[in-house]
């Protein structure tokens, strides 16, 4: 965070009140007073992107006192075609915004800012951290250009569209020494965190096979599934920036917002929604987050049959690791991240976990063994650690390494072939088609932006 920008703001707000649209009057939150932080002292946070999970991160944030939410930044304006329909978009997250602070002022607050093209948010001094919440093939740009700007950086999950977007974006937030957190938040849960110390501490023996159940199918959850025709663009809709490098596309309501999801070109289905939390549990609680597996083999897949929606609805496939522990990922069966050792096995999912024998569940780790990192509150230890400079819970690298697995997968069941890995290089090993796939061409100008970028 910028001294010169933090000791303007504080004289600013002393002096008129007004700081990025606060009206003209000085409350409590602005001294700091009854148990405020001072603006002076807060994290000004952006989002970019204002769809689905906008909404819910925006609500994590906002209790935070150490954080103003002061950008919001969507190619949408406000519409429907959200989770189950509902409404979303740059004006309806503003609104949740400014509602909440209003509320806790007393009186009315806008706080946030509108903005439709994410490079003006990433130019503003003003802004300390980004969140980056919109469709998959829309991360890669954005993140490395914050991380070049200096902004912290919270991504959601899946990290990346290619496994090559991946390693571009960890290289380049190492580079810049930003914070980055990862919206794997299933490493903020007790539950996974347990079972992953069991795996690791040996309690279930050696361990041999670990499960991941996924969902399946194609889900309607924008209730736009059937709106395939093409039609003309809404008019407060910025569809060729929402598209950005991905392939020229005709408009129909299917292929945006949150139904994006089945679409090869801007994601990967249910392989990459949940490979970034099943999988990366695996990882996890294998000790493998700076690695990966050295062959995927067994891939089976049935694709949708849908006009626009493209990714599989049913999957397989099996990633061997150079200890020769097996992981499995699979749709519609045993739903959450089992480990299997010769002693036992261990299991979670959101909100619970259990392991055979039973008695596992209470086995104490000991002060000499392995711990893992403690984080209860995944928005919290994002704050946590700008305000620190340590290590997030899910940092660039180890989202990069986890959502690579599914990538791995889609690609074995696209070409229907047992494919050797090269985790060091991130390489496959003699196979010149698949790794052409580790990439994904862009459009321009957003190729050359992306090259440019690149560290």
């Amino acid at each position: 965070m910028k001294n010169s920008r933090r000791s303007f703001i504080k004289k600013a707000a002393l002096a008129t009140g007004t700081v990025f649209g606060i009206p003209q009057y000085i409350p409590a939150a602005a001294l700091g007073r009854d148990g405020f932080v001072p603006p002076s002292d807060r994290i000004n946070l952006a989002f970019i992107g204002a769809g689905n999970q906008a909404g819910n991160d925006v609500r994590g944030f906002l209790p935070d006192k150490r954080v103003q939410v002061t950008a919001i930044c969507d190619v949408n304006k406000k519409s429907p075609g959200y989770w189950n329909g509902k409404v979303a978009g740059r004006e309806y997250i503003q609104q949740v915004v400014d509602d909440y602070y209003s509320e806790k002022q007393g009186k009315s607050y806008r706080s946030a800012v509108g903005y439709t093209d994410f490079r003006e948010v990433l130019q503003n001094d003003s802004i300390d951290a980004v969140e980056v919440v919109t469709p998959d093939h829309w991360h890669a740009i954005p993140v490395m250009m914050a991380a070049a700007a200096g902004k912290h950086i919270y991504c959601q999950k899946p990290l990346s569209l290619t496994v090559e977007e991946g390693r571009a974006m960890s290289d380049a937030v190492k580079k810049y020494g930003v914070t980055f957190q990862t919206g794997s938040q299933q490493r903020s849960s007790h539950h996974f965190r347990r079972v992953c110390e069991l795996a690791r501490n040996g309690r279930l023996g050696e361990l041999h096979t670990v499960t991941c159940g996924l969902p399946g199918g194609t889900p309607d959850f924008g209730k736009t599934g059937h709106l395939t025709e093409t039609v003309p663009v809404p008019s407060d809709f910025d569809y060729d920036m929402w598209l950005g490098p991905a392939p020229e596309a005709p408009y129909s309501p299917c292929r945006t917002h949150v139904n994006y999801r089945w679409i090869m070109d801007y994601s990967g289905g249910n392989v990459t929604d949940w490979g970034g939390h099943h999988p990366d549990i695996a990882q996890w609680g294998m000790g493998t987050d700076h690695t990966g597996p050295v062959k995927i083999q067994n891939a089976q897949a049935v694709w949708s049959d849908h006009p626009v929606w493209n990714t599989a609805t049913r999957f397989y496939f099996e990633c061997i690791y150079e200890n020769g522990v097996k992981l499995i990922i699979q749709s519609d069966k045993d739903f959450g991240v089992t480990f299997h050792g010769s002693e036992g096995s261990a299991w979670a999912t959101r909100g619970d976990h259990k392991t055979t024998p039973e008695t596992l569940i209470n086995t104490v780790i000991g002060p000499n063994e392995t711990t893992l990192y403690q984080s209860d509150n995944h928005y919290e230890n994002f704050i946590d650690c700008i305000l620190s400079g340590e290590e997030t819970v899910a940092p660039a690298e180890v989202g990069h390494r986890s959502i690579t697995l599914a990538h791995l997968g889609n690609i074995a069941m696209m070409l229907g072939q047992d494919l050797d890995w090269d985790p060091v290089k991130e390489q496959f090993i003699g196979n010149f088609a698949a790794n052409q796939l580790l990439a994904r061409k862009m459009r321009e100008p957003w190729a050359s932006l992306y090259r440019s970028l690149q560290v």
